[in-house]
């Protein structure tokens, strides 16, 4: 008995440990007040100068380039230029092998010769009827001639005129044939149209080129003015209209990462380029052309360059850092939060929407130890910072960051904590440490 009264009051002490415990656990969880504070960076709202940009890639490309091709066919039996040479205008750089061209010369000659005794045997059967004519014509007026032969005459003259007329048609047709056999001859050898560069050579001695005086024949080589070099770039549709040439471009050259290059726009396409046309990834780009002002020796046609194009700047404005900028949650509308459905619904209608419906930008405000929201307006913005236009002062503190904290974490009325990132990074620190 005993026994049993032990075991019955050792459950009494467990199970009432136990309710304890739990009781313990709902007060913890539910009576204690929980500690919801917030750390956040925070700073003073101050004037600065806003540079807004538009970025864009592209390559380079010098100002002048031209490109050769054969206007005769044949084997080329001189080239006098390797790929980098630098040549002069006039400078020889290929000769064709010009035996085709030179029978075909020949042939031309000969022909124009032809032409010629045609014209002298025209002349003479000329001459010999106008002189019958003129003999029968007296006979004809003293009644010693009929008036048959004196029609015959006159249709063998006439004969005689038309075949002389036609000769001389035919020697002045066979000296322009002449004369373009000459020219083709003369294509032979292909001279230095500039000064410049070789940039591209697509043939060696030996090979067979095709030419043609009616379309491009085979490319030989290309030779470029190198003095002057562009930068030549896709620009984004919704960028290109805050362009203007004489605008100021930082450029960045990938083959060459140790300088920033300075350029000015002195050009902006008005003809599209356009890919995956009819697809929900079209893409409007215009393409842009920037003139080097400080070209590197070392540049060369088709490097990859990035540039960046200063469309605008503001001198002593308030700006915030961009991260430190949100917007009001509640003017979130149905169409803001769920996923887009293009394939229902027009690309450009939905855009237009969407900018129309765009929510308020809003900053938090330190207020004490919380933090209230504050609506702002926005104007243009750099890399980091975006211009405050009307909302804020310059002095006024407000949250910074971290980014989760401004657009997940603070709601008005959040307790808030204000940690320099220093102290965050080592707290971070800590906390992995343990």
């Amino acid at each position: 008995m005993a026994r049993k009264q032990q075991r019955k009051t050792g459950r009494l002490i467990l199970v009432i440990t136990l309710i304890v415990l739990a009781l313990a656990v709902v007060v913890w969880q539910v009576i204690l007040p929980k500690d919801d504070t917030v750390y956040v960076s925070a700073e003073a709202a101050s004037t600065r100068t806003i540079i807004q940009t538009v970025n864009a890639i592209g390559k380079i490309q010098p100002e002048f380039q031209v490109k050769l091709s054969s206007e005769a066919s044949g084997e080329i039996v001189f080239l006098g230029v390797r790929d980098g040479d630098t040549v002069r205008k006039g400078q020889v750089l290929v000769r064709i092998r010009p035996d085709i061209v030179e029978t075909q010369l020949e042939q031309t000659e000969a022909a124009a010769e032809a032409s010629r005794l045609s014209i002298t045997i025209a002349k003479a059967e000329l001459d010999r009827s106008d002189a019958d004519l003129k003999r029968i014509t007296e006979l004809y007026k003293k009644d010693f001639a009929t008036r048959e032969e004196m029609d015959r005459v006159k249709a063998a003259y006439e004969s005689a005129a038309g075949r002389y007329a036609q000769a001389k048609a035919d020697y002045n047709r066979s000296l322009g044939a002449l004369r373009q056999t000459k020219a083709t001859a003369d294509r032979t050898t292909i001279v230095s149209p500039m000064d410049g560069v070789v940039t591209f050579l697509a043939v060696e001695q030996g090979e067979k080129v095709v030419g043609t005086a009616t379309m491009q024949g085979t490319e030989i080589m290309r030779i470029a003015n190198l003095n002057t070099m562009n930068a030549w770039v896709d620009v984004d549709e919704n960028d290109v209209a805050l362009l203007s040439v004489g605008d100021t471009a930082r450029v960045r050259v990938d083959a060459l990462p140790d300088t920033i290059y300075t350029g000015v726009v002195y050009e902006i396409s008005h003809s599209p380029k356009s890919t995956g046309i009819g697809t929900q990834d079209e893409v409007v780009n215009f393409e842009v052309r920037i003139r080097f002002l400080d070209a590197d020796d070392r540049m060369r046609p088709g490097m990859s360059v990035s540039v960046d194009i200063e469309t605008e700047t503001k001198d002593s404005v308030v700006a915030v850092p961009i991260q430190s900028l949100t917007i009001d949650k509640g003017q979130l509308t149905q169409t803001d939060t769920e996923d887009d459905n293009w394939r229902v619904k027009d690309k450009k209608v939905e855009q237009a929407e969407k900018r129309r419906d765009r929510p308020q930008s809003m900053v938090w405000m330190i207020k004490g130890t919380s933090v209230v929201p504050r609506a702002v307006e926005t104007g243009i913005s750099d890399q980091g910072f975006i211009e405050i236009t009307s909302g804020l002062a310059a002095g006024e503190t407000f949250v910074t960051g971290p980014y989760h904290a401004v657009t997940k974490l603070l709601s008005p009325g959040t307790t808030v904590r204000i940690e320099a990132p220093e102290d965050r990074r080592k707290r971070f620190d800590k906390m992995r440490s343990e």
